[in-house]
């Protein structure tokens, strides 16, 4: 912990939470991979259970939107306070051109 402390800067603190992706088993898309943005901060993600960092003194929005080259889609967003549950499932649409949810697990 006292490593994530100095990294984060004097007297930050952070939590993890779990975000578990998930697409449907039929789609009309292939080959395309979620993105999520914690804090402004986009990374690429994979499918399935992953866990990451986020500050524990302050709200954060987290965004999942999927991008096929050409558009994004599936975007969802959800703004986490300390309070908030720490597991939560991104489900992506079927269709390239509705919305994901992002709720707590």
């Amino acid at each position: 912990m006292d490593d994530e402390r100095s990294a984060r800067g004097p007297g930050a603190s952070v939590r993890r939470i779990e975000l578990t992706m998930r697409r449907p088993r039929f789609a009309l898309y292939a080959g395309v991979r979620p993105t999520l943005v914690i804090g402004e901060r986009g990374q690429p993600t994979q499918w399935g259970r992953g866990t990451w960092q986020i500050p524990t003194d302050r709200p954060v929005v987290i965004e999942v939107f999927l991008f096929n080259r050409l558009w994004r889609f599936g975007r969802a967003e959800a703004s986490l306070t300390p309070e908030d549950d720490a597991n939560w499932e991104y489900r992506a649409p079927a269709l390239p051109f509705l919305r994901g949810r992002l709720r707590p697990a």
